[in-house]
């Protein structure tokens, strides 16, 4: 074995763990996997001979770029932080796919990364390496250039945001959410709004994000009486139903006509659903939604 290909094999061993990194990171599966990929052009530069700590150093480079990517984000975005989504990981229900399952690990939900979006890119990052995959403020301090103290002071703020937001604890039982999520569809359809209301939280959050083309269509909508109607208005009966997995949780791709609509994930707590996001950018729907749309 040469040693270019001996490289490429050690560096294979830790993808998985990386791309986990970079998706909470970034919330961005493109991004993410640009991210890795970056990381292994510069090991493939730099080489492993004088590296100590290879699994260590990847996830370094791999913070650093994600962290320059989400600086340079900061600049240019435009759209509100409330009404943009995370790219959602789309399965075909009851069938992660393998490639998905370390960037799933510790059920990483969308209203988590909703969260993280709304953090400072340095807080995120110390977060995200502290609190999700235990490194340790020394390790973390010299990638946002400040002492372990202050990064661990932004680890703080970032925890203080996370507690403050309430990410409510999904159902664990994929049935029951599935159940709950059916329902939902069949009173949508039906048009019945006491059965609509009944399934919804009191307190339920609607995000929609259609993209930058359609930005104005972007919302967020609170309250049960609020969503019930939304989901009225928006039922369609010609709109096709696919099931599938939504980080893990419930959720479904929406085709019209045979082409991808929508993606929906929901955030069942205690029998209601607490939390509907909703994608709407074709480009965006079709990319994430590929594992159940070529299966189907």
């Amino acid at each position: 074995m040469d040693e270019e290909q001996w490289l490429a094999d050690r560096f294979e061993q830790h993808r998985a763990h990386l791309r986990a990194v970079a998706y909470r990171m970034l919330g961005s599966l493109s991004e993410a996997d640009d991210a890795v990929q970056d990381t292994w052009l510069r090991l493939s530069r730099t080489g492993a001979d004088e590296i100590e700590n290879l699994g260590g150093w990847l996830t370094t480079v791999t913070a650093r770029v994600c962290l320059n990517t989400l600086r340079s984000r900061n600049t240019r975005r435009e759209e509100p932080l409330e009404a943009r989504l995370p790219d959602p990981v789309v399965s075909p229900h009851g069938e992660l796919q393998p490639e998905n399952e370390a960037v799933l690990a510790d059920s990483v939900s969308l209203a988590l990364l909703v969260v993280l979006d709304s953090l400072s890119p340095s807080e995120r990052l110390a977060f995200v390496l502290h609190d999700l995959f235990d490194l340790s403020f020394d390790e973390i301090a010299p990638m946002v250039d400040r002492s372990p103290v202050a990064a661990r002071q932004l680890a703080s703020r970032a925890r203080r945001r996370v507690r403050g937001a309430e990410v409510r604890e999904a159902e664990p039982d994929l049935a029951r959410q599935r159940e709950v999520v059916d329902a939902f569809y069949q009173a949508s359809r039906a048009g019945d709004f006491e059965r609509l209301v009944a399934l919804l939280d009191p307190d339920v959050v609607l995000r929609a994000d259609f993209g930058p083309k359609r930005a104005a269509a972007s919302t967020v909508i609170r309250g049960a009486g609020a969503v019930a109607g939304q989901a009225l208005i928006g039922a369609r009966p010609s709109s096709e139903l696919h099931p599938a997995l939504v980080n893990g949780s419930a959720g479904a791709v929406v085709t019209m006509g045979g082409r991808p609509f929508v993606v929906m994930g929901f955030t069942v707590v205690d029998g209601r659903i607490a939390e509907i996001d909703i994608i709407g950018d074709p480009d965006r729907v079709r990319r994430v939604a590929a594992p159940v749309l070529n299966g189907s």
